[in-house]
């Protein structure tokens, strides 16, 4: 993977840059804590696929202007954008805030902001719904309920995928992930 230094926000992001010069690419954000090379098996299989893949190295520190900032400074007007746990709270923000910048939403173990959590916690509940294509990918920390009640946030096609016994669901089914992201990208 080539690694990039991004000036965003008054600060520097770093980001991982690898696959084919493709039109279709994939932003990728982490958890907080996760190590910078959590998405690398997911990236390979992604670059299989003919998808390029930019995965931010950390989100701690990040704002969602900083990620637009990260995808205008690498000329990325489109793409897909999946995020788990902290990542993917992100990334609900983003796609239900941003217009016209994302073609499809994949959000791992993170329900809506606007919906309780399992142990009750309504992260933003003023976040509005996304009107995009959106698969939510659950593995063992997040419940089912949750889950499923993040679709009264979501005004198009939304699936959720269980992953049983996947307590981090980007680590321990880089495959399944990887699949669920690529449905996600096909036009068909």
């Amino acid at each position: 993977m080539e690694f990039t230094h991004v000036s965003a926000a008054g600060g520097q992001c770093s980001v991982r840059v690898a696959g084919p010069d493709s039109r279709h690419a994939v932003l990728l954000l982490p958890d907080a804590g996760d190590p910078v090379d959590v998405y690398d098996a997911v990236s390979e299989r992604l670059h299989n696929s003919d998808l390029k893949t930019v995965a931010l190295e950390s989100i701690d520190g990040v704002s969602d202007d900083a990620i637009l900032t990260v995808l205008d400074e690498l000329k990325l007007s489109w793409v897909h954008l999946v995020g788990s746990g902290a990542g993917a709270e992100s990334a609900w923000t983003l796609a239900a805030k941003t217009f016209g910048r994302f073609a499809s939403l994949i959000a791992v173990n993170r329900c809506h902001p606007a919906i309780a959590d399992e142990q009750g916690t309504v992260r933003a509940a003023d976040c509005p719904p996304v009107e995009l294509p959106t698969t939510l990918v659950v593995g063992s920390s997040l419940g089912r309920a949750s889950a499923d009640a993040s679709g009264r946030f979501v005004y198009s096609d939304f699936r959720v995928v269980q992953l049983d016994g996947a307590a981090n669901v980007v680590a321990d089914e880089p495959a399944a992930l990887a699949t669920e992201i690529v449905l996600r990208t096909s036009p068909w």
